[in-house]
This record gives structure tokens, C-alpha cells and sequence, in this order.
């Protein structure tokens, strides 16, 4: 298992590099990061929640198909996904992250995207469309590859209610059954 990187650490600001399928150890990195989210009990995980600024993640929905059955079945690896488009009028849902273990809020999203992306094998996948749940869920993981966690799509007044919870998740105050990685404090090396 991987520790999850939390709330407030910089590797959750910065945008994704792009990989080759030459990246040392990806198989198992992918692998791994599979195992990491079942055992955290997530339906994704971007590979910038263990740490790493690169442009990858991994989902299984299959948890949510009783309530949303497109998600049956639902696992992919996403490799330097690009949302090409995006469509429909926004809707909101509940979301949650691991790295932001114990909140979750509304956020607004499109109900349809379209993806281009590499899967683990890399073959490429030119504009693949994804609905309903499937779309929220990859629209989120995306965010992380460009650096933003959920929590930054709220409107200000509710991050203010939330800044004390969030600076409890990012000191280490958060009841969690995972490992997390804390943001270093300030002049600690």
C-alpha cells in the first residue's frame, strides 16, 4: 500500500508531466496504485495522491453501479488523458477524495466528456466519450493532473468554512485507516 498524499502537500499544486511507456516501473506503479485505492476504499486514484506529478490515473467505479449502472465494470488507466470536449448542462453531485479524507461536498460538473488517453498497454484512444457518473468520476481524477483537487472548485465562502477541517487533514488530524503523506511544514527539511 502507498501513502496517500494529503490535503496541503505541493505535489497536489503542480501539473502532471507527461510519461512514455518507457517510465521506469509502470506496470507495477499502475499495479500498485490499484491496490492502494481498493484498500483506501476510493473508486480513483490519480498517481499525484502517492506522490508522483505525473499524468496518470487509475479508476473502478464498479462500487457505485447499484445507484449508477454505467459504472459496472468501469476500471481503466488513464495515461496523459486530455479532455477534448465537454458537453451538456452542469450538474451537481456529492464528491469526495482521499486526499481530503472525511469531507465531501457538491461540485459541478458536465455529464458528458470526451477523452483522449493512453491505457496501460499504450494504445491510444482518440476521444473516447463518457457519461453520467463515468464523466464525474473521470473529470475528477483529471483535475489532479493538472493540479487541482476538488476542494479548489468550491465557491470561496464554503472554503472558508472549511479552511480549519482542511488544515486538520493536512497537519495529520484526520481518522483515517491508510497511511498519508503530510506537507512538510515550513523550514523542516
Amino acid at each position: 500500500m502507498l501513502p496517500i498524499t494529503a490535503y496541503g502537500h505541493p505535489v497536489l499544486k503542480k501539473k502532471g508531466e507527461e510519461i512514455s511507456e518507457d517510465y521506469p516501473g509502470l506496470h507495477q506503479l499502475i499495479e500498485d496504485m490499484f491496490e492502494t485505492m481498493y484498500h483506501s476504499k476510493g473508486v480513483g486514484l490519480a498517481a499525484h495522491q502517492i506522490n508522483r506529478a505525473i499524468r496518470l490515473f487509475v479508476i473502478d467505479a464498479t462500487a457505485f453501479a447499484d445507484e449508477y449502472p454505467e459504472t459496472e465494470g468501469f476500471k481503466k488507466v488513464f495515461i496523459n488523458a486530455e479532455i477534448v470536449e465537454e458537453e451538456g448542462e452542469e450538474w451537481e453531485r456529492e464528491e469526495g477524495c482521499l486526499s481530503v479524507p472525511g469531507i465531501n461536498e457538491y461540485v459541478s460538473r458536465k455529464p458528458v466528456v470526451y477523452v483522449s488517453y493512453y491505457d496501460e498497454n499504450f494504445n491510444f484512444h482518440e476521444r473516447e466519450r463518457f457519461e453520467g457518473m463515468r464523466a464525474r468520476i473521470v473529470q475528477h481524477e483529471y483535475d489532479h493532473t493538472d493540479g487541482i483537487v476538488f476542494i479548489e472548485r468550491l465557491p470561496h465562502f464554503k472554503k472558508l468554512l472549511l479552511k480549519r477541517r482542511l488544515k486538520d487533514i493536512s497537519t495529520g488530524k484526520a481518522d483515517v485507516a491508510y497511511r498519508m503523506l503530510l506537507p512538510r511544514k515550513k523550514g523542516k527539511r
